[in-house]
This record gives structure tokens, sequence and C-alpha cells, in this order.
């Protein structure tokens, strides 16, 4: 099976190789976890490394800025401009909060699709699935996420889909009950794999932020918690000493 490597230090052996080809992954996190650093590094590694072309959809942060962050940690999108493209939705975002609220799956699988006739990615990001759903205001959840799912595999896509957990569900990631936290509609049991991202207190001053494989479907991989640190424009896991 052909594997996406994250090329985030130490963590794809803690996959066991990285990600198998054509999983949709969820990448869910609280705020200030570095959700969207993470994912679009994995584009930018893939692009420089292996020369895989990747598309980052913006439905909230405008394009410009996103670039200028991504720039500022180190990751120069001048260095990937022919292997990552960067597609901002936000302006259109708000010329459309009138239309039709079921057109917003249809009008993502056509861009989608679309792009991948003149530009032919393999990897995708989207930038958020809580933006998505807050647009679509979808009757049934679970159903349109499926069909974008599906919709994603059709074209041969690896895709990473980020997507938020409130701050108010922290109490909650310790308990039995873990899977509950990421997503009010349970949308993990249709994703092929969840990359959790957390902040846990140390101490009465810091801070330090966790990586998590909760799930990966066809991967022998670990479950147990990471400490994540990005230094020098590269991410890396290391264990958590006590």
């Amino acid at each position: 099976m052909k594997l996406i490597q994250t090329y985030i230090g130490g963590f794809d052996v803690i996959l066991n190789g990285g990600i198998p080809n054509g999983h949709n992954v969820l990448i869910a996190g609280t705020p200030g976890t570095m959700k969207s650093s993470v994912a679009y590094s994995i584009l930018y590694n893939n692009a420089i490394r292996r020369g895989t072309k990747g598309l980052y959809i913006s439905l909230e942060q405008k394009r410009a800025s996103l670039l200028d962050h991504m720039k500022s940690l180190g990751l120069s999108p001048e260095t990937v401009k022919d292997k990552v493209s960067v597609l901002d939705l936000s302006e259109l975002r708000k010329k459309m909060e009138d239309a039709e609220e079921d057109i917003w799956v249809d009008f993502l699988s056509m861009y989608t699709k679309n792009i991948k006739n003149v530009f032919d990615y393999n990897l995708l990001v989207l930038d958020s699935l809580d933006a998505l759903e807050a647009l679509a205001k979808f009757e049934d959840f679970r159903m349109e996420f499926f069909k974008m799912l599906r919709w994603f595999k059709g074209l041969g896509l690896t895709s990473f889909i980020i997507t938020e957990i409130p701050e108010v569900s922290l109490p909650l990631l310790s308990s039995p009950d873990l899977w509950e936290v990421f997503g009010k509609h349970k949308e993990e049991y249709l994703a092929d794999g969840i990359i959790l991202l957390k902040m846990e207190k140390r101490g009465d001053f810091e801070v330090q932020r966790r990586i998590r494989c909760v799930k990966m479907r066809s991967a022998r991989h670990d479950t147990r918690y990471f400490a994540i640190v990005f230094e020098n424009g590269e991410f890396q896991v290391t264990r958590i000493m006590a």
C-alpha cells in the first residue's frame, strides 16, 4: 500500500510508515494547536521531497494572510508555488451568504474536480469542516459529509479535513468516551483517520502541545500522546517525559 508521509519528525514511525494513500483524515484540535500549520506543512513537505501536488482550500482565512503566516514559519510559499495551490473561498463565501444553502457541497465538488483537471493534485486540505457546516446548514450532516468524502475518494485524493474541538471539551479528552469530542455529529465514524492535537497544562506556567493518532484504518499505529514542537521550520514529536 502506498503511504503518504507527514514529514513530521518521528510521527511517521508512530503511523507505521505514514498515512495510507486515498484516506480521508480529520485533523481535530482545540484553538491554538496549529492545525492549519500542520496540514499545510504536510502539503509543503510532500511537494519539496516527493514533488507531490497539493491543494489547500480555505473557507475562513484569506489567502494572503494564510501564506504570510506560513512564510513566517519558514514554509515559504514561493518554494512550492508550482506544487501547492491555495484556493481562497473566503471572499466568495461572503458574496454567496444569501445563496441556497444546499449548493455548497456541490459547489465544492465542482471546484475540486475542475482544479484537478488542470492542476493534477493528489493531496487536499479543507479548512475547515466547521466553516462548511456554518455555510451549508446541512439537514443531514452525516449524509452530506459522507458524500463529500466519497467524492474525494473518487478523485483519488488523500484529504486532510480540519475541524475544531471547543475548549469546553478538554476535560472529556481523558474520559472513556473519548470519541464523543471529535465532532458533534460523530463524523469520526466516517473518516479513515483522526489526528488529534491538544494543549496540555504543565505546572503553573507552561503549556505543551500534544499530538495523537486516534484512528488510522489499515495502519498498525501507536495510539499514545506525544509532545509536538515546531522549530527551524519543522514539526517534531517526542515522547512525553513525566
